[in-house]
């Protein structure tokens, strides 16, 4: 029986042509006998069927071709590192916000383009959508941004109504265009492998109805939207200060599993930084920065630079995230739920075809 890794590399491999960042022709010329065996070559070199070599063979890899590798994710959204990193490129279906940081992995550009490109599909003249900060070209800590450092998490604007609204402007009913704001959120859920959507409770409502209203599945709603039911696991959480944008954040089963099995390898050829992880420390009344760098051996610049900070002025109460480094930790194998698919279509969506649950049960599996 193949393990869920060696699968995902199979998926990939056979969906690797179709990879990158601009969309295939239509109508592609015959194939030649020689462009047979190029394919087959390329396919053979991919990143995800790079996932099917042993260990030994993953390193010698590393060493003697790094960008074999692809672009690369090795940490968690809030502590990671990205290694050959791709910069979202310019594009007539989407703007890049002035001064934002786009750089990604291939596979979030990939999914990036796959929910936009449902929008557009399904409602003629969609106007670009609006892209903010994804991750700094090497990861790590972006702004004041406590997430985005591993080319997974992506700031998308809203759609608004004519007239009604730019980038950054907090979302109300008066202002949104709910239906391509739904079909886009549709499509990060059923049509990519999306971990997580931060968005206020209020532009969580005001899509919930909106959805019910168009005769989407109220049970399957209620596990896509977390105010409705509170449900630990729903797609769409809560944050504060994400009225003004979806803060989207995918998975990389590529990128993730590739970064866990060659960071040791990386940092051991220093093509990448050892590893840094963080631990939170909350600041108790007469504590300073000089004495939380003494305390964990760090300097005061590395605490300013993991936590944002532009004065050396802590806050009694405040948690803050300390850099350390250690050694490479042992690590579990990625693994990537199903998608929560919705067992139904409105004709409000039916103009495009939508993966569907194979059976009833998948519908609502544990994610």
């Amino acid at each position: 029986m193949m393990t869920p890794f060696e699968l995902a590399a199979r998926v990939w491999l056979a969906a690797w042509p179709l990879w990158g960042v601009v969309p295939p022709p239509s109508s592609p010329p015959p194939e030649s006998p020689r462009t047979a065996v190029v394919a087959a070559i390329d396919a053979r070199d991919s990143p995800a069927a790079l996932l099917a070599l042993g260990d030994e063979e993953l390193a010698s890899r590393i060493e003697s071709d790094p960008a074999s590798l692809g672009s690369v994710s090795i940490g968690s959204a809030g502590s990671a590192v990205l290694f050959n990193a791709v910069a979202l490129p310019a594009d007539p279906r989407w703007h890049i916000a002035p001064g934002a940081e786009s750089w990604a992995t291939t596979e979030t550009i990939e999914a990036i383009q796959i929910a936009v490109d449902t929008v557009r599909e399904l409602f003629a003249d969609t106007p670009p959508m609006t892209i903010g900060d994804i991750s700094g070209p090497t990861g790590g800590r972006l702004k004041r941004h406590e997430s985005h450092q591993a080319g997974r998490d992506v700031d998308f604007g809203f759609f608004y109504r004519a007239g009604k609204g730019t980038w950054y402007t907090p979302g109300t009913a008066a202002n949104l265009d709910l239906p391509r704001n739904w079909a886009f959120l549709r499509a990060l859920v059923a049509r990519t492998d999306v971990e997580r959507v931060f968005l206020d409770t209020r532009i969580q409502k005001l899509l919930y109805k909106h959805a019910l209203s168009i005769g989407e599945d109220k049970l399957w709603l209620d596990r896509v939207f977390q105010f409705s039911r509170g449900a630990r696991d729903a797609i769409v959480e809560h944050l504060p200060k994400h009225r003004t944008h979806f803060h989207v954040r995918f998975y990389n089963p590529v990128a993730q599993e590739l970064g866990r099995r060659a960071h040791p390898v990386l940092v051991q050829l220093n093509m990448i930084a050892p590893p840094v992880f963080t631990v939170r420390h909350v600041v108790r009344s007469g504590q300073t920065l000089s004495h939380l760098a003494s305390r964990y051996g760090v300097s005061t610049s590395a605490i300013m630079q993991a936590n944002g900070l532009r004065t050396t002025r802590l806050r009694v109460g405040r948690a803050y995230r300390i850099p350390l480094r250690a050694a490479v930790p042992t690590s579990q194998p990625i693994t990537v739920p199903p998608r929560l698919l919705p067992p139904q279509t409105p004709p409000a969506m039916a103009a495009i075809d939508w993966p569907i649950p194979a059976s009833p049960s998948e519908t609502f599996r544990e994610r």
